[in-house]
């Protein structure tokens, strides 16, 4: 039996120093990186995301960012296409790839191969639902119809997390199964994976956020939000829908004050980081290393070597 290409990801919270870490291993062991964050496909939306900056990118070849113009939407199907494309192509290159990012769905379609994938989409029904979603109180009644079908999915979505919404909606509609208890294996990963995770004092995670939150203001967010805006993008777009461009685009509008803002960019990205931790302890294949440890870096080497 051929043996399986290993897999290597760097995940964690927010603003718990993947980036920085990610960089240091990917030079020491001449690995390439595959960005995991179902924002930073988009292109020009480069400070909201913590997007790399092109001298780090300059430092180690970076891949599955910037792959799409902000008005397009992404599935997480899609993304686990390309990924899949991609080690398989490294590989026959003789190069290894590190996986970097926060987004869970990503990471537990890649390691679990998601059976609702297969679960075609409804256009017709998708439609009507982002209309719906884009009128008055239009979100609200989205919840409603989300609860009649599944209630347990409508309780772990953010409210604004329309499109995730939606899919659950059509997915149960169409298979008459919740899609919370749709069956979440279609098979075994055709790749070994070795899932590092950054943990930290939860205090100290909050201190880096609500820091972050105030840095990306003094770089240019409310700028980069009003030049997506003056280029047509839609207030309602996929990609407008993320944490620090929605409050940004509120802000935009007069309907909040520049210090409003940034609270509530720092308040959602505090529950942000929390639903992500709560995600990744449900994952047994994940092991964790301490990132403000002097040693957390020989840690992550260690457990991405399979040690």
């Amino acid at each position: 039996m051929e043996e399986k290409i290993i897999c290597r990801v760097l995940t964690g919270p927010t603003a718990s120093g993947k980036t920085d870490l990610s960089l240091e291993l990917a030079e020491k062991h001449g690995w390439e990186i595959c960005c995991m964050d179902s924002m930073q496909i988009y292109r020009g939306m480069d400070i909201g995301t913590a997007k790399p900056t092109p001298e780090e990118r300059a430092r180690v070849p970076h891949h599955l960012l910037d792959l799409l113009d902000p008005a397009e939407s992404f599935s997480v199907s899609d993304y686990v296409a390309l990924a899949e494309e991609i080690i398989r192509r490294k590989h026959a290159e003789g190069k290894e790839l590190l996986f970097v990012g926060g987004t869970g769905l990503y990471l537990q379609a890649l390691i679990r191969p998601l059976g609702m994938g297969a679960v075609p989409a409804d256009e017709p029904l998708r439609a009507a639902l982002n209309a719906l979603a884009g009128s008055p109180g239009g979100r609200e009644k989205l919840d409603r119809m989300l609860r009649e079908v599944d209630p347990d999915t409508a309780d772990r979505l953010p409210l604004n997390d329309v499109r995730r919404r939606i899919r659950a909606i059509e997915v149960s509609r169409n298979t008459g199964i919740p899609f919370s208890r749709q069956p979440d294996r279609a098979g075994a990963s055709p790749f070994r994976w070795r899932i590092a995770a950054a943990e930290m004092p939860r205090e100290t995670l909050y201190e880096r956020i609500n820091r972050r939150a105030e840095e990306m203001m003094r770089r240019g967010l409310m700028e980069e939000v009003r030049g997506l805006l003056d280029r047509g993008l839609s207030p309602q777009a996929q990609s407008m829908q993320a944490i620090g461009y929605k409050e940004t685009v509120r802000c935009l509008s007069g309907e909040w004050s520049l210090e409003k803002t940034i609270e509530e960019i720092q308040k959602g990205t505090r529950h942000y980081a929390k639903r992500q931790m709560t995600f990744l302890r449900r994952m047994e294949e994940v092991r964790y290393y301490e990132a403000l440890s002097p040693d957390g870096a020989a840690q992550a080497e260690k457990i991405l070597a399979g040690e």
